[in-house]
């Protein structure tokens, strides 16, 4: 589908929204396909990373796209398929065993919000804007979004944003912590192929069980599994990237990790 982009570069998966004419709104057919390059990007033992952005210069990601709302939205039983569908793909993507980035230029609104809180890693643009405007469109908010959203940013800076439905620049998304890093446009891409591929020369197994610690300290304590987060850690004690690691360092050279 040429509306949802993949390319892969070095150790890092690239997860491009490709709507430019619609500030990169997202319709039902686009998530499916973003599930299938995950599939692509999860299977695959070379991607170490992953970097959702959007073409066009304009947007990452503007929300849903209105326009199909009648023919997805637009009853009862459409509107609840629709609301499952998208909250798996959510889930998936804040639950994505490797580290993802969003690389955020322009409106990141909504749904694009959502995206991005989804995301490990948050870097932006100085002309970058960011938005709940469900309140102005009478949509409701579901509890998960919420949660993730007061989780990223505190319970008072989500309510604000929530209420209010005002856009904030990239200078404020930073000062309540939303964001990780503003850079100039034409230095935003630089910098998150710097980040990507820091990430990627890391041990993986380390990488992916710090990102699965992670998920289960943010999740509800009854259904954490700490047998899992002690399987991984001692797992990469085991590993063969464990020696290497100390044998490059008592040679004073940088580690070469295989995931093993």
């Amino acid at each position: 589908m040429n509306k949802m982009l993949s390319r892969i570069e070095g150790a890092t998966g690239y997860l491009i929204f490709n709507n430019p004419e619609r500030h990169n709104a997202v319709s039902l057919e686009m998530w499916d396909a973003t599930d299938e390059i995950l599939d692509q990007f999860e299977s695959d033992p070379s991607i170490r990373v992953v970097v959702l952005t959007g073409a066009g210069g304009k947007s990452f990601v503007s929300g849903a796209d209105i326009s199909k709302f009648e023919k997805e939205r637009g009853s009862d039983e459409a509107t609840k398929n629709y609301n499952t569908r998208i909250r798996k793909i959510y889930e998936r993507i804040a639950n994505f065993p490797k580290p993802t980035i969003a690389q955020v230029n322009g409106y990141c609104l909504g749904g694009g919000l959502n995206l991005a809180v989804c995301c490990d890693i948050r870097i932006c643009s100085t002309k970058a804007q960011f938005g709940m405007p469900a309140a102005r469109l009478a949509l409701g908010y579901p509890f998960h979004a919420i949660q993730r959203l007061m989780d990223a940013i505190g319970p008072s800076n989500a309510k604000y944003l929530m209420f209010t439905a005002e856009r904030i620049d990239a200078d404020k998304a930073a000062q309540i912590g939303f964001v990780q890093d503003v850079y100039p446009e034409d230095k935003l891409e630089e910098a998150v192929t710097k980040i990507a591929t820091q990430i990627g020369l890391n041990a993986p197994l380390t990488v992916r069980c710090m990102k699965f610690i992670s998920t289960q300290v943010l999740s509800d304590p009854d259904h954490r599994d700490l047998d899992a987060c002690d399987q991984m850690v001692n797992d990469c004690f085991a590993s063969e990237d464990y020696k290497e690691g100390r044998t490059a360092f008592m040679e004073k050279r940088v580690p070469v990790f295989k995931g093993m």
